[in-house]
């Protein structure tokens, strides 16, 4: 007996010694081939490499689309996206799957409809269906996700109620358009919520009063809806039965702006018979007045009306070495039509083109505190240090009230308007906006070496101060113009500038996070980057890229490297941040990553 005991015993540690480890349990791994089963009916028909069988193990051997968790070994994401998966969706086998946090589907081209047992998946917190034939109802149960965090359905063909997620306080996404979802409009926790849309479907009602700051273009293409701005309005009882007054009020309102007109009519031929009388000489130019517009009229007049100083008006201007300008007269800009292109927290900018010279950009800078003989001696420098890709100013103007700056200006508009915007009809792709990045980075780290001594950062590095030449390489404008909430930049003010210095980097990290996720930035980026670190955080990084270089299969791994750049620029605490010459390196070296595999991949 005790030796058929020791056998035993023997056979025993052989069984576990040498028999293929498992990280996932028996039950999960015939519930996730269940539900594959479901989702491509000819799965037999998959190559080997693509894993989901019965032999071996989800994480250990990799399967297509899962994701482990890399301490207990068990599955947290399917993502099985633009796959051509025919099926229809086993949700309740998904669901045994019980450490799930992630299932996404999109892209496919799948049907039938979302079951109950969705309620299942208690930990899930995210859910991607969109882009497929799903139909039917949503269930009320995919309201009772205690974790769920982004609901992404849109571009299906689900119909009837959407469900109550009044309840749902965890439910940051929620996109539904482009169904066939009738009756009114849930409860949602709005406040809470940070992208919705339930555009084109059949919702009837008003739209709900705490929907807050989702527009118009959320709930379009419900013809039957009514409110936020949408062409048919929500009418009351409480409405007709003011009618009368609001007749009154009208009638009132035209009377006010008849004696409103009267005045302002007043006040031009007072303000016209002034200026006939003033010592504003380019004001009584006949050439002036007939060179434009009174929009542009307007403009001009904006930066003429400081122009007389002691001194005389042509001798105020500082023409730079350029061949642009030359011979350029202060009194010609004055004369020029002008363009207001637009009025900033700190200034304004016209287009101006002088008889006969090329188009030049004005900036105007009002109350910035600072000397003229320091504004002298920084506009100097800037013009001795030279790169292609920044923008060199080409004359300058100073006075008491106001500063002025002359570029030449550049057709082809702004990094901000190629990356939200339609001009040029350009394919802005991954490798052009790696290209650029790394034009914008060595540009931006040479500024940065060469004025660091002078304490001259850039001050104001914003997508939109980035300008596109007529080869679309960037180049970086507005050089050394601080914003008005920086401290002037006086040698006993040297901590400070150097503090702006790390002020650049930060805002070039905001450039990386527009380029990578194509949304535009708001007021000062916070937002964007609140939204990029929760993103990665809930390690669920793919998500925070721009979907146009998901389609066109932009390289993941160099996309992730330049994100963690950008996130090491957008640190909170300064000190922590690289310098941009430590950026710079990083960036070119993604780049030739890029370039080498692109020629690696050419027949």
């Amino acid at each position: 007996m005790d030796r058929i005991r020791s056998v035993l015993s023997g056979l025993f540690m052989f069984v576990l010694l040498f028999s293929p480890a498992k990280t996932e349990d028996a039950e999960v791994i015939t519930a996730l081939l269940a539900f594959m089963e479901k989702l491509a009916p000819d799965s037999a028909q998959m190559p080997p490499s693509f894993g989901w069988n019965d032999s071996s193990d989800p994480c250990t051997a990799k399967w297509v689309g899962v994701t482990c968790d890399r301490d207990d070994k068990t599955v947290k994401k399917i993502v099985l996206e633009r796959l051509n998966l025919s099926g229809t969706l086993d949700i309740g086998s998904a669901c045994k799957v019980s450490n799930l946090l992630v299932l996404s589907l999109s892209s496919n081209n799948l049907s039938g409809s979302l079951q109950p047992e969705i309620s299942n998946c208690i930990r899930l917190t995210h859910l991607y269906l969109n882009g497929n034939r799903f139909s039917g109802n949503l269930p009320g149960s995919l309201a009772d996700l205690p974790n769920v965090k982004r609901i992404v359905i849109s571009n299906n063909g689900f119909a009837g109620e959407l469900p109550d997620f009044s309840r749902t306080t965890t439910l940051l996404t929620f996109f539904a358009q482009n169904n066939r979802f009738t009756g009114p409009i849930p409860g949602f926790n709005y406040r809470q919520l940070e992208e919705f849309n339930v555009a084109n479907n059949d919702l009837s009602g008003p739209i709900p009063d705490d929907t807050g700051r989702f527009d118009a273009n959320s709930f379009a293409g419900n013809p039957q809806l009514c409110g936020k701005e949408l062409p048919v309005s929500c009418s009351s009882k409480k409405k007709k039965s003011k009618s009368k007054l609001r007749d009154f009020l009208i009638y009132i309102g035209y009377v006010l702006l008849g004696f409103i007109v009267i005045v302002l009519i007043a006040l031009l031929l007072f303000k016209k018979k002034k200026q006939q009388h003033g010592d504003v000489k380019v004001e009584k130019s006949p050439e002036s007045g007939r060179s434009s517009g009174s929009r542009n009229s307007r403009a001009r007049s904006e930066f003429s009306a400081t122009s007389v100083e002691s001194g005389g008006v042509s001798s105020s201007m500082v023409v730079l070495s350029s061949p642009v300008v030359n011979g350029l007269r202060f009194e010609d800009l004055l004369k020029a039509p002008a363009e207001l292109l637009g009025r900033g927290k700190h200034g304004s900018l016209y287009k101006v083109k002088p008889d006969g010279g090329a188009g030049l950009v004005v900036k105007r800078i009002k109350d910035w505190k600072i000397s003229r003989d320091e504004f002298k001696k920084r506009m100097q420098k800037i013009d001795q240090i030279k790169h292609p890709n920044v923008l060199p100013p080409v004359a300058y103007y100073s006075s008491k009230q106001e500063k002025l700056l002359v570029y030449e200006f550049q057709q082809n508009g702004s990094l901000f308007g190629l990356l939200h915007g339609s001009q040029n009809s350009q394919m802005f792709d991954w490798g052009a906006r790696l290209s650029a990045a790394s034009s914008i980075a060595a540009a931006l780290a040479f500024m940065h070496q060469e004025l660091q001594a002078d304490l001259i950062p850039h001050g104001n590095l914003k997508s939109s101060n980035i300008l596109l030449k007529n080869d679309m390489e960037p180049s970086i404008s507005e050089y050394g113009l601080m914003a008005a909430g920086h401290q002037d930049p006086e040698p006993s003010n040297t901590r400070t500038t150097i503090a702006a210095f790390k002020a650049d980097v930060h805002a070039f990290g905001i450039i990386l996070l527009e380029l990578l996720t194509g949304k535009p930035v708001q007021d000062d980026g916070s937002g964007l980057v609140n939204w990029v670190s929760s993103v990665v955080k809930e390690e669920w990084t793919v998500e925070v890229f721009d979907k146009a270089l998901i389609v066109e299969g932009a390289s993941e791994e160099r996309m992730v490297g330049l994100l963690q750049v950008a996130l090491k620029c957008v640190n909170a605490s300064p000190e922590l941040r690289p310098t941009m010459g430590q950026v710079a390196t990083i960036i070119s070296s993604l780049k030739e990553e890029e370039e080498q595999s692109m020629t690696s991949s050419d027949p």
